[in-house]
């Protein structure tokens, strides 16, 4: 399956806005609270050493409860065809996000084998890191920029660690990307004046407790994408 360019305007959300992915959503309040705020992307988690995982039974409900124009990412970590079977099986899915060790090779039968769009995660801590972008350019439909987690972290993302986002500047990739690491309603609009980010994720910043998304922090995220001149998502 040739990899299909998305164009800034082809992505969920509006125009060239600057498109939220709200990431761990365990609840039909969190759907209905991502929902409201307008972000263009809600998150369900399918690993379970993380706060934010989801039976397969759960997110087919919460999935249900998105509404048109919300696009839905299961995010899963080095899985294998078994798991992803039963999830795309179950779950409506507009993308699936690849946030283990998987090499090119994998996003690419990923991609052929479940007809998704596929966003791959890569963390970076320093400059050398970026050099793994142009490997998985060729094979993923967009990429996400992440904190590299440390080496003792159980989780691969969702730790509330930023990078220096200095790295990114006047950096361009051919393929729709979004950056990912420590972001919180408070900082969200300085990463995306040194980056140049038109999407980005969060999961941790916007939580009351690990696991637990506050509506009002949701709400503060989207409002501050609003300052960044772009129309409210």
């Amino acid at each position: 399956m040739p990899v299909r360019f998305v164009a800034p305007g082809q992505l969920p959300g509006q125009g060239g806005a600057v498109r939220a992915k709200i990431c761990g959503l365990r609840s039909p309040e969190d759907v209905a609270a991502v929902a409201k705020a307008g972000a263009a992307y809600a998150g369900f988690v399918f690993f379970p050493k993380s706060p934010r995982n989801l039976t397969i039974d759960e997110a087919a409900l919460l999935a249900l409860e998105a509404p048109v124009g919300l696009a839905k990412v299961a995010l899963v970590v080095n899985a294998g065809d078994d798991l992803l079977d039963a999830i795309t099986a179950r779950v409506p899915l507009d993308m699936l996000q690849l946030h283990g060790a998987e090499s090119p090779e994998r996003v690419a039968e990923v991609r052929a084998r479940y007809g998704l769009p596929v966003m791959k995660a890569i963390g970076v801590a320093e400059a050398e890191d970026l050099a793994a972008l142009a490997l998985y350019e060729a094979v993923a439909d967009q990429i996400l920029v992440d904190a590299k987690p440390p080496k003792t972290a159980d989780l691969p993302g969702g730790n509330g660690l930023a990078f220096d986002w200095r790295l990114l500047q006047g950096r361009q990739w051919r393929r729709p990307w979004m950056l990912a690491g420590g972001l919180t309603p408070g900082n969200v609009l300085e990463a995306v004046r040194l980056t140049g980010a038109r999407q980005v994720d969060v999961s941790s910043g916007v939580e009351a407790s690990p696991g637990r998304k506050d509506p009002g922090l949701i709400a503060a995220f989207t409002a501050a994408l609003a300052l960044t001149g772009a129309p409210k998502l």
